[in-house]
């Protein structure tokens, strides 16, 4: 079992408020609007919360249902999304799962987890994105590199993989902190637990740390 889930996630509730919500959260809580998750999620895959934001709202501006997406040219969505990485692989997703949505969907999103995997270039992180921020569902985890990286630090799992991450925590942390969780981390991992350099004299939660303790602590250089 492991111990102080509950300072932690209070710790971390109080600090995150300084920071602004990553992107596709805030689309969610917007929008309400499962296929503007999804499309989001997918233009923010190794593309910077900055760059996603604007560039998925400009989108929406001319092309807000999966019917006028699947009907708009290719070289039309590229234009728009080309600061996002990878944007021409892109927009040939986003097009397909739009004209997917249209024939095999009746023009609504999937709301299970196994259909939503069905989408080409949608994996575990961004399927259960979509149910937990598209369709308010609680039942499942969101693991990005950074709700993959802290539990690890912290020494919550010991993990290879995010997959791996994802069910771990499912059978140690509780419950009411599944919808929550996915913001927490990330935007900790986005501002102070970072992959390189972390600001652990920064961060709230240091002395429940195993990362923490074996590389600051003065005790653990000797």
């Amino acid at each position: 079992m492991v111990k102080n889930i509950d300072k932690i996630i209070e710790l971390l509730k109080t600090e995150v408020k300084d920071f602004e919500n990553p992107v596709v959260s805030k689309i969610g809580e917007i929008q309400k609007d499962p296929f503007k998750v999804l499309i989001s999620c997918i233009l923010s895959l190794r593309t910077q919360d900055r760059t996603t934001g604007p560039i998925s709202l400009k989108l929406f501006e001319v092309a807000d249902t999966p019917k006028k997406l699947a009907k708009m040219p290719l070289g039309k969505i590229q234009k728009i999304i080309r600061p996002v990485n990878y944007y021409i692989t892109k927009s040939i997703r986003i097009k397909q799962i739009a004209k997917d949505i249209l024939e095999k969907y009746n023009g609504k999103v999937p709301d299970t987890f196994e259909e939503l995997m069905k989408f080409k270039g949608v994996g575990r992180k961004t399927a259960n994105i979509v149910m937990v921020y598209g369709f308010s569902r609680k039942n499942r985890i969101p693991i990005d590199i950074h709700c993959h990286r802290i539990p690890n630090r912290l020494g919550w799992v010991n993990t290879k993989t995010p997959e791996q991450t994802e069910f771990a925590l499912m059978e140690i942390l509780p419950k009411k902190y599944w919808q929550d969780f996915n913001d927490l981390f990330v935007l900790h991992g986005q501002n102070i637990c970072r992959p390189i350099n972390p600001h652990c004299w920064d961060c709230p939660i240091n002395k429940y740390c195993n990362y923490y303790k074996e590389v600051y602590l003065p005790s653990k250089r000797k």
